[in-house]
Order: structure tokens, then C-alpha cells, then sequence
């Protein structure tokens, strides 16, 4: 006890050199197709969770609209690439993200985050996991969340007549990210948001360095997805071209191996994290979640 309360004045003087313990960045996170910011069963739920399991950390679930059912809404009808603008600005202007921040998107909302992270380098984002986010696009829609089948059978009659027209492309955000391995040509040419975010018409060298800057690129693949149209599009692979049978890894692609996004780069940097988590589209544990993703926000 005495030796302890000799060294206390150098421990207290240690105290504040060191400061506290560095507080965890804040977390940004934004809802797939169908969903909203809040609803409690989905990403409100995940909003407690992480602010239960990591005590002070800021997390902003991103809300596009002025209300729940405009979100929801606008996951379906609001042009992707305005619904990124928007995100932009709202964290350009939010002063506690300032420093830089984490990102977490589901589904589509996983590569909406991407495109933030290629176009808006300010704040920074330092790492971005997508959970299911369909980095080379779709080429089907098996089934959708929740009670939107309804929804969703118009939009699968919607793409069938006309993907890449244009007031499909502008008012559809699920044709903004259709990719039809047989008509490559014309999804290269016609898409607004995923072939431009994926540079497929030219390369954008402010797209690559911007997304070079990230500590880690998550990437999370459901091993038994029956909504994501080829599943292997959460871990940046697709179908081979010309067809819609077999697919091919990342690694195989033109995108990799001309490192047009630099995610050759990322790979051998180590900055990519391929995870595989059993269960369908965004169905996993809350076990898994604290194991796995939150370590990385920590």
C-alpha cells in the first residue's frame, strides 16, 4: 500500500500525458432494400447493440427522407447516386465524424457506402464492412424482404422490360445495379450507378485513391443466400461473361486483375477481409456479430 501510494503523483502525472483511452470512431451505418433506419427489428436493433457492447461510441444510422415509410420508399424509388449525394453532405456536416468514422452498410446498402467512400473523401471513412452488399451487382431477383413481394414482382417485370432505359435507370435503384452478364456492352454503357462506381466506362483515379485510403474493406457473404443473384457478388465476383451459369472469384476478374479499383493493391496490403457467415440473406447471430464484426470497431 505504501509503494502504491508513493507512485500515485506519477501515475496521475502518467494519467495526463496519456490522456483516456481513446474513444472507438464513430459508426456510420445505412439499411438495404425494403428497410429503414430505425425499425427495431433490424437496424435499431443493431444501433443498441453496439452501443450497448461499446459504451460512448456514436452511431448514425442514416435515414434518407423525412420519415420511416419515405425510407423505406426511397431504398426502391430514389436515384442511388442522389440518395449518395445526400449521405455526403449530411456527414460532411455532422461535427462529430469529423475525425473520420466507420461504416457498415447492409445489402444495398453496402455498396452505397462504397460509392461514399470513392466520391466523398471528407470525413474520412476508415473502414467499411459490407454485410451482404452486392459489390458486382444482380442479375435476378429471387425474393425480397419482409412484406415487399409485393413490390418486388413489379420490379422483376420492370427490369424484364427494359433494365437499362433510361427512366428505368433514374427511378428504379435496384435496375441501378442490375448486371447482365449477356449484355455486358450494354450495362457498361447504360448503367448510372454501379458502372461507374465499379469503372467500368473509364477510370476515375479519384475513385481508386479514395478507396485505397481505407484501413480494412469488409466484405461478409451469406452461405446460404436465396435473395442475392449470384451470392458470389458479396465477395466482388460475378458470372463470367457471356453467360449466367458458372461464376468466377474477385481475383478472376477484369477489375482485379487490371486493379481499376485497386483492390489488387487492397488484397495484397492486406487491407480485404473475405467472411463467410452461415444463414441466408442478413440472417446471422448476435453471437456471430459480437465475435466478429464488432472487433472490428473496437
Amino acid at each position: 500500500m505504501a509503494a502504491l501510494r508513493a507512485a500515485a503523483p506519477v501515475l496521475a502525472l502518467l494519467g495526463l500525458c496519456l490522456g483516456p483511452a481513446a474513444a472507438a470512431a464513430p459508426l456510420v451505418i445505412w439499411h438495404g432494400m425494403g428497410d429503414s433506419c430505425c425499425n427495431p427489428l433490424s437496424m435499431g436493433y443493431i444501433q443498441k447493440v453496439v452501443e450497448k457492447k461499446i459504451p460512448g461510441i456514436y452511431v448514425l444510422s442514416l435515414r434518407i427522407g423525412s420519415d420511416m415509410i419515405q425510407d423505406v420508399e426511397n431504398s426502391f424509388f430514389m436515384n442511388a447516386n442522389q440518395q449518395v449525394s445526400q449521405v455526403c453532405r449530411q456527414l460532411a456536416t455532422d461535427p462529430r465524424l469529423q475525425r473520420g468514422y466507420n461504416a457498415m452498410g447492409f445489402s444495398q446498402g453496402g455498396q452505397f457506402l462504397r460509392a461514399v467512400a470513392q466520391r466523398c473523401p471528407a470525413p474520412p471513412m476508415l473502414t467499411l464492412i459490407s454485410v451482404g452488399g452486392q459489390h458486382q451487382g444482380v442479375f435476378g431477383f429471387p425474393r425480397c424482404p419482409g412484406e415487399s413481394s409485393h413490390v418486388c414482382d413489379w420490379i422483376r417485370k420492370t427490369l424484364d422490360l427494359g433494365a437499362y432505359t433510361k427512366a428505368v435507370q433514374e427511378h428504379l435503384v435496384q435496375a441501378e445495379y442490375w448486371h447482365d452478364p449477356l449484355r455486358e456492352e450494354e450495362y457498361r454503357k447504360s448503367s448510372i450507378f454501379l458502372a461507374d462506381i465499379n469503372q467500368e466506362r473509364g477510370i476515375n483515379e479519384t475513385y481508386k485513391k479514395n478507396l485505397m485510403a481505407l484501413k480494412k474493406f469488409v466484405m461478409v457473404k451469406f452461405l446460404n443466400d436465396t435473395m442475392v443473384d449470384p451470392p458470389i457478388s458479396e465477395w466482388f465476383g460475378f458470372y463470367k461473361s457471356g453467360q449466367a451459369k458458372e461464376t468466377i472469384p474477385l481475383q478472376e476478374t477484369s477489375l482485379y486483375k487490371e486493379d481499376r479499383l485497386g483492390l489488387q493493391e487492397m488484397d495484397r496490403a492486406g487491407k480485404l477481409v473475405f467472411l463467410g457467415v452461415q444463414g441466408d440473406h442478413l440472417h446471422f447471430s448476435e453471437q456471430w456479430f459480437d465475435s466478429t464484426i464488432l472487433p472490428l470497431l473496437q
